[in-house]
């Protein structure tokens, strides 16, 4: 039965968590009213001076022409020119060129943006993109390293300067040495006005400001079906990032045609050094034609010679044809082998038309300008340079193993061409010598014009190409800021300062009751063990040792007389007399809980007995004012005296009397054994109504359980947020085990508030004093009374 009203209690307690938990949080309502005016204020003043980030967007339409798109897409209005002059691109690797670091180490250069002016304020400082003022670094250190300079405006041309490594003045347009950072100059300009006077200066190292420049920046292709990248940047100052990223589009522009251009006058070089050599040759065979004109004096071929050459001309065509082909790969043959041309791009306008040998020449040129581009910042000695140096002597190879296989081919043609030629001139045996010699030079003649016209035509494709090289994007949404700034965003903030402002007072609280290892609520007790709580005692804000009295109608005496009422129920045979009071450890109100327990019982009109036998720290006596220098000692001792000589009368209640601990013992736990103890508890038993006894701790020494055995009731007290948890186990395993009779807990020093105690021990509201009353309430009361 009683299992059945334990499980009962402890689901209603467990239904009654969440409002535990609610009281709790009420009670420390002062805490988090503080922590969200605290929380909400940082809020505010966050929003309020957190510098805004506008986000400055464009979008740039690149030419892809894998994808079939972009500016010359589908169009050929220069013929095949349009694939001699580079590399096709694609939009990713034109998204990946856009996020490169050199293009952004350009513009931090070009706009001096290592260099950032603030204009000082009383809580922060405001940055500026047009200053009055203009710091330039003439000659930096080896490693500059982050400063601020304060600057300040006087009259003459004075300029304060204050630094953590220099103050002084200086006068303006006049260099200083700077530490950390190196020799600056420091200039007024003109078309911005002073408005202030005071101003800051920033000064960072050029690859520090990229670094942060490059975490601003956001290059991405958000569709990949069409060609085009969009670029955004973050900047506090709208105009001063739509400038930035209106430079970083133009340096990438201009990289582009810079690299088209690259290849073209490499292009143009080789043709006009192979077109000065074939034009020495040409001049040179038609020298020797008109001398052996001129020696032979020869006006004209005749019919039967003119016949050969008409029946040979194809011939020839195809023959000179070859012949060209032949002479500019083992050209280009020599051009890969010179050393000193290794890190040069390779002329793509004179490769032969397959596939395989344009993508390996594309690749090699490709590899060959990033190769440039990468050693303005970085040695030959780096591990990137090295690789890449490996990947260009790959991509040599390739290109080298494709001319010989192309050139024996060739080869091949060409003394198939030639044989044919030595059957058609058989055929004209009977051509005089003269005429025969005159036809072979004149053969060579045809071939080095045709060659020195090719060359021609070349050169004139890669020059009309340069000069409409246009770059393979273009600008098709400018850079523009939005409106408002995309952070901070005020409405989150201060969402979230309310949440903290809530969070961390709740979570401390709740962190507090998880560590908090002692007592602190019913719960706590019912899970531990199935002992009843028969008595809760509130914290006794008097300060006295005694608070139960007459008229006395405060919570706590109303709670130690609901304790007397409990102990009825648990006291219901005729003889059950004794109590004992013990705990776990000393402190927690052991006598406190005796004194008014045993005076709310004489109250009752029964005699009632304090017996202090806690023989090793007695503490009673001491409360109750009273001569500890005789007691339970003496009387184990001295077999001569009698109960009479022990028990002491007190002057609290008439029926309320004290048998004291006396002398301290050497051996307390032997004294409690003694048969006389027996003796003395039932004659005492005799006497009075009720004995109780004030036990040591059980958790300490055995003396309270050797005392049990002499005990009715047990009354084990738990004081709040004094008492372990673990400490429960103790009076949970005598109940357990039965080492205790009728075992009950009582809690005292109970603050009730958020723990779920204190369920309105309001007593004696409105009671007033029964010492007193009024004359109007004097027959009121007699009525009462009488009824």
């Amino acid at each position: 039965m009683n299992k059945i009203v334990e499980n009962r209690i402890s689901q209603k307690d467990d239904a009654l968590d969440i409002k535990q938990i609610i009281s709790r949080l009420l009670y420390n309502w002062y805490w988090i009213l503080f922590s969200l005016l605290i929380c909400v204020t940082l809020a505010v003043l966050y929003a309020r001076y957190k510098t805004p980030s506008y986000k400055i967007s464009a979008r740039v339409l690149v030419n892809d022409e894998k994808k079939g798109s972009g500016l010359m897409a589908g169009s050929d209005l220069l013929g095949d020119l349009g694939g001699l002059l580079g590399a096709k691109s694609t939009v990713d690797n034109e998204a990946e060129i856009l996020k490169t670091r050199y293009l952004m180490e350009r513009v931090v250069e070009d706009m001096d943006l290592n260099i950032t002016y603030y204009r000082k304020g009383r809580v922060k400082n405001t940055e500026l993109y047009k200053s009055p003022v203009q710091v330039r670094i003439i000659s930096a250190e080896d490693t500059i390293k982050e400063t601020n300079v304060g600057i300040e405006l006087l009259k003459n041309n004075q300029i304060a300067i204050s630094s953590k490594k220099l103050d002084t003045l200086v006068t303006l347009g006049k260099p200083f040495k700077m530490p950390r950072v190196g020799t600056i100059l420091v200039t007024r300009n003109t078309e911005v006005a002073d408005l202030y006077g005071n101003y800051n200066v920033n000064i960072n190292s050029v690859d520090t400001k990229v670094a942060d420049m490059m975490e601003d920046l956001t290059v991405e292709v958000k569709n990949k079906l069409i060609t085009i990248v969009d670029v955004s940047l973050n900047h506090p100052i709208p105009k001063k990032g739509e400038d930035i990223l209106n430079k970083l589009i133009e340096s990438y522009v201009q990289e582009n045609v810079k690299d088209k251009n690259e290849i073209a006058d490499s292009t143009v070089k080789f043709i006009q050094n192979r077109l000065n050599f074939i034009g020495r040759e040409l001049g040179d065979l038609e020298g020797n034609i008109q001398g052996f004109k001129q020696k032979n004096n020869l006006a004209d071929m005749t019919e039967q010679s003119k016949l050969l050459v008409q029946t040979t001309g194809q011939y020839v065509s195809d023959l000179s044809k070859m012949e060209t082909q032949i002479s500019i790969l083992k050209s280009l043959q020599e051009y890969l082998k010179d050393g000193t041309k290794n890190k040069r791009v390779l002329p793509s306008s004179l490769v032969p038309a397959d596939l395989v040998f344009s993508g390996a020449v594309e690749k090699f040129n490709t590899l060959t300008l990033e190769r440039a581009k990468r050693l303005i910042g970085i040695t030959e000695a780096n591990p990137a340079i090295i690789i890449l140096d490996k990947e260009i002597a790959n991509a040599r190879a390739d290109i080298e193993a494709n001319l010989v296989t192309t050139l024996d081919a060739f080869t091949i043609t060409r003394d198939k061409l030639s044989s044919q030629m030595k059957k058609a001139e058989t055929q004209v045996r009977g051509v005089p010598e003269i005429e025969r010699n005159y036809l072979n030079l004149a053969r060579q003649q045809q071939i080095k014009q045709e060659l020195y016209l090719f060359l021609m035509q070349k050169s004139e494709e890669t020059a009309i190409s340069k000069t409409s090289n246009i770059s393979n994007s273009r600008t098709i949404d400018p850079p523009k800021s939005e409106v408002k700034p995309f952070s901070p965003k005020k409405a989150m903030i201060y969402i979230v300062g309310l949440f903290l402002g809530l969070f961390i007072p709740i979570s401390v609280i709740y962190l507090k009751d998880i560590l908090n290892d002692k007592v602190q609520t019913k719960e706590d007790i019912s899970r531990v063990t199935g002992v009843p709580v028969i008595g809760e005692i509130s914290h006794n804000e008097e300060g006295t040792n005694l608070v139960v009295a007459n008229s006395s109608r405060s919570a706590v005496s109303e709670q130690f007389r609901a304790l007397r009422t409990n102990l009825y129920f648990y006291m219901k045979a005729a003889d059950a007399k004794v109590m004992l009071i013990t705990s776990s450890m000393a402190g927690e109100g052991k006598s406190f809980v005796a004194i008014n327990l045993a005076n709310v019982l004489a109250l009752s009109n029964k005699k009632v007995l304090l017996m202090e036998l806690d023989l090793r720290k007695p503490g009673l006596s001491a409360k109750l004012d009273i001569p500890n220098d005789s007691g339970f000692t003496n009387y184990i001792i001295d077999t001569n005296l009698t109960v009479k000589d022990i028990v002491k009368p007190l002057s609290i209640h008439k029926n309320l009397s004290i048998v004291s601990s006396g002398p301290v013992p050497p051996n307390p736990a032997e004294m409690l054994l003694d048969d006389r103890t027996k003796e003395l508890i039932e004659e005492l038993k005799l006497q009075f109504d009720y004995i109780i006894i004030d036990a040591p701790p059980i958790g300490i020494v055995a003396d309270a359980q050797l005392m049990s055995a002499h005990a009715d009731a047990c009354i084990y007290l738990v004081r709040q947020n004094f008492t372990a948890k673990k400490q429960l186990n103790i009076v949970e395993d005598l109940s357990r085990n039965e080492m205790m009779k009728n075992v009950g807990i009582v809690v005292n020093d109970i603050d009730g508030h958020g723990y779920g105690y204190g369920y309105g021990y309001g007593y004696g509201y409105g009671y007033g004093s029964y010492d007193a009353p009024d004359d109007k309430n004097k027959k009121w009361f007699k009525k009462i009374f009488k009824s």
